[in-house]
């Protein structure tokens, strides 16, 4: 049996997901430093020597100084990702021939109704310009 207590293996826990939690933050702050677009040069390159050179001090000053706008900058970015999103979709789904197939597509089904009489030539000819013409 290991000589090892219990509340020892509780706290080599708690400083195991202290340490991941530290991590996290440290990755957090690098992450929106780069991701500023307001900060300059060397202010991205300051604060990026001011956490690897004293992380811990670098960190929290940074919390400080620019901690609020760090929720308003993700924000911001969160509200971009989704209107670039709806753009998308609307975009996708909008009606219409999008696909480079689309148009002879269309013509072949065209092709196949007149084959089987279904329309006149004069409509399989009207049909035909619209199609190309969009």
């Amino acid at each position: 049996m290991m000589d090892y207590p219990l509340l020892d293996v509780f706290l080599t826990m708690l400083w195991f997901f202290l340490w991941i939690m530290w991590f996290m933050l440290l990755f957090r702050v690098v992450g929106d430093i780069f991701r500023d677009d307001a900060l300059s040069g060397w202010g991205k390159a300051g604060w990026t020597l001011l956490v690897c050179a004293l992380p811990f001090v670098g960190v929290l000053a940074y919390l400080v100084v620019r901690g609020r706008g760090m929720g308003e900058r993700e924000l911001r970015r969160a509200r971009d990702q989704e209107r670039a999103f709806r753009a998308y979709v609307q975009e996708a789904a909008a009606p219409g021939p999008k696909a480079p197939g689309a148009k002879a597509d269309e013509l072949g089904r065209l092709a196949a109704l007149h084959d089987r009489g279904a329309i006149t030539d004069a409509e399989y000819e009207r049909a035909k310009a619209k199609v190309l013409a969009v």
